[in-house]
């Protein structure tokens, strides 16, 4: 590794299994310090059991704001500083119209919105400026997928929080970026569906629909991250970067 990000000190949220997990354990390997938050105690301690070195584990909820609290003076007791942070953690599951519940509106935005943004301004305090933020949207935002609004609606929102955030927080350099994933091979992914011949089906349907032919690894997303996480992208904010095989530019 090349060292990109060597001395720094970031936070993943969602840090415990897939993307989270994988750009967590790249930002390690380019030099990083990493705090990372999950839900599931088991699932955090084995992630953190997996990056090895250089990572903290802090068990909570994005949509708590107790827990974020938490989050943050154990960063602040530790390495009293946020160089870059990967707001990350986020979920849905389909809904289609007549069928959305307020248990469903609820959860997917408490988590995906509510959860983003205090991620983000919680963090404000300890980030020295020149930072950078990094928010995981979604091409959902912008693709009409069938029983996936509420989802889709949330990343929208995402994707309009990076570029409100660049203009409020250019004064302290403070960059702000949207990574937008296609369909990526994760637990995520693989708990969206009840059954195995459902799980194919559903993703030979989304392969179809990625010109490069394929789902995307983790670690494909955990490379942009850390591009935008790291000096090679000094002169880019506000943006979103689609890695995605191209399903959403065509």
């Amino acid at each position: 590794m090349s060292n990109k990000l060597a001395g720094k000190v970031a936070v993943v949220t969602g840090g415990n299994s897939g993307i989270g997990l994988a750009t967590a354990q790249r930002f390690v390997a380019e030099g990083a310090y990493v705090f990372i938050t999950g839900r599931r105690q088991s699932e955090l301690d084995a992630a953190v059991k997996q990056i090895g070195e250089n990572v903290t584990g802090v068990q909570g909820d994005v949509s708590n704001l107790a827990d974020l609290d938490r989050l943050y003076a154990t960063v602040k007791q530790q390495k009293g500083r946020i160089d870059i942070l990967f707001a990350n953690a986020g979920g849905g599951e389909f809904a289609p119209l007549g069928q959305i519940t307020e248990a469903h509106f609820d959860k997917t935005f408490n988590i995906n919105v509510k959860g983003l943004v205090f991620t983000v301004q919680k963090a404000l305090p300890l980030m020295p400026d020149g930072g950078s933020i990094i928010l995981n949207a979604s091409i959902a935002s912008l693709k009409g997928m069938p029983a996936f609004s509420v989802y889709s609606a949330t990343k929208a929102a995402v994707r309009s929080f990076a570029r409100s955030w660049t203009v409020d927080l250019k004064d302290r350099r403070i960059r702000v970026n949207a990574l937008s994933p296609g369909p990526i091979e994760t637990p995520a992914m693989n708990g969206l569906v009840q059954t195995e011949d459902q799980l194919k089906e559903f993703k030979s349907g989304l392969v179809a629909a990625v010109p490069l032919g394929r789902l995307g690894d983790p670690d494909e997303i955990a490379k942009a991250a850390v591009f935008l996480a790291s000096d090679d992208s000094s002169y880019v904010t506000g943006i979103e970067l689609f890695v995605d095989g191209g399903m959403a530019q065509i």
